[in-house]
């Protein structure tokens, strides 16, 4: 039976989780969150990934995205996935500062020995569990979910001060990447609907 957790449509948007292995807190670090950062901004660039909300707690990343024309967002996520997996883990190695160094490489040496798609290390787990956001409420659920992970987590009061989330671009504040906001997508659904197409959510 096929798994409704699939990207069946790289125009469609979803919502997407990736978690690190065992949820460990292995982005707690700043400088772990910008390598994130700095990936996500080559993918809007140069691969074909629209974002419209993203979340990077400490050990997991919350997306609302989608794929240009042309492009594929399973593809897009997997190399994403890939190469900060990599970046990540070599990060972690290389920092003398790192106290939980040794512990946290055991965990992904442990994960990547029993996981034959990977060379050594598993730093993040293997399901993105796409969702499609097909329709306006659920577009608010998840929006609102997404952005009050800190808030929830106690790390912040109001979701526009957490600094690696798109929470601010909403409250009007420029945030750390280039987004597309969901409110100009949800008045192409409001469209679509009002004249009886079948809708599938675009930028505008």
């Amino acid at each position: 039976m096929p798994s409704k957790y699939r990207i069946h449509d790289s125009q469609r948007i979803y919502f997407i989780t990736f978690a690190v292995v065992e949820w460990v807190d292995a982005l707690s670090r700043r400088y772990y969150k910008d390598i994130l950062i700095d990936s996500l901004k080559y993918c809007t660039e140069s691969k074909g990934l629209i974002i419209y909300a993203y979340v990077i707690m400490n050990n997991h990343v919350h997306l609302i995205a989608s794929a240009k024309e042309g492009y594929n967002l399973s593809d897009i996520l997997r190399d994403l996935k890939k190469f900060t997996s990599k970046k990540l883990v070599k990060e972690i190695e290389n920092n003398i500062q790192e106290s939980r160094k040794r512990w946290m490489l055991w965990i992904f040496r442990s994960n990547g020995e029993r996981n034959s798609n990977n060379e050594r290390h598993q730093f993040w787990q293997q399901d993105n569990h796409p969702i499609c956001l097909d329709a306006n409420h659920l577009i608010d659920q998840r929006l609102d979910y997404l952005h009050n992970n800190p808030v929830e987590e106690g790390i912040v009061e109001e979701p526009e001060h957490y600094v690696y989330s798109s929470a601010r671009d909403y409250a009007g504040i420029k945030g750390l990447l280039d987004i597309v906001l969901l409110y100009c997508c949800i008045e192409v659904v409001n469209f679509n609907l009002s004249v009886g197409f079948s809708c599938k959510l675009k930028p505008v």
